[in-house]
């Protein structure tokens, strides 16, 4: 297992933070299965076009799968990454990101940002600020650590995300 760079933290950040595919992963994480022809009917407020990659997308990653007899199913891997959702949200929440009032999508994507913002600019560090550029506040990159952490670890045990052509992100 190798540490993943900067770069793949920023991808993986960018692809994980498609409101479809978050919709996609919680709602069957939340309620089991999506039965055959009714993914439109369950996430009806996903337009279609967004749910369809996003399914692609999650089934050359190895999140989703279908399972005989009950439908598109999370996979391990899929699993774990709504776990990585649900901890992100908690995060947010817990520090009002990005406002006291935010849906769950937003909490993921807003968290996610951050961690991306958080990766790069950790490798910059060293260099010079430009002018006007107070870096990251301490205390929102010190709390950061539990969901980066977690992110890592979700990567280094989910190789194939840096590895597939599916990792492309939605145009």
């Amino acid at each position: 297992m190798t540490t993943p760079t900067t770069a793949d933290v920023q991808r993986a950040c960018t692809v994980l933070s498609s409101p479809a595919l978050i919709r996609l992963i919680t709602e069957i994480d939340d309620n089991g299965p999506i039965p055959p022809r009714a993914l439109s009917r369950t996430l009806a407020d996903v337009p279609t076009h967004h749910l369809r990659h996003a399914t692609g997308q999650a089934r050359a990653l190895g999140f989703v799968q279908l399972q005989p007899g009950a439908g598109l199913g999370l996979t391990t891997f899929g699993a774990h990454l709504a776990d990585l959702y649900d901890a992100t949200a908690r995060w947010a929440r817990h520090h009002a990101c990005p406002a006291p009032v935010s849906d769950f999508t937003s909490r993921i994507q807003h968290t996610l940002a951050l961690l991306a913002q958080t990766s790069s600019t950790r490798v910059a560090e060293s260099g010079p600020r430009p002018a006007g550029d107070p870096g990251p506040q301490p205390k929102v990159a010190a709390d950061l650590d539990r969901p980066r952490d977690l992110l890592v670890q979700w990567l280094r045990s989910c190789p194939q995300i840096t590895q597939s052509a599916a990792y492309e992100p939605a145009a």
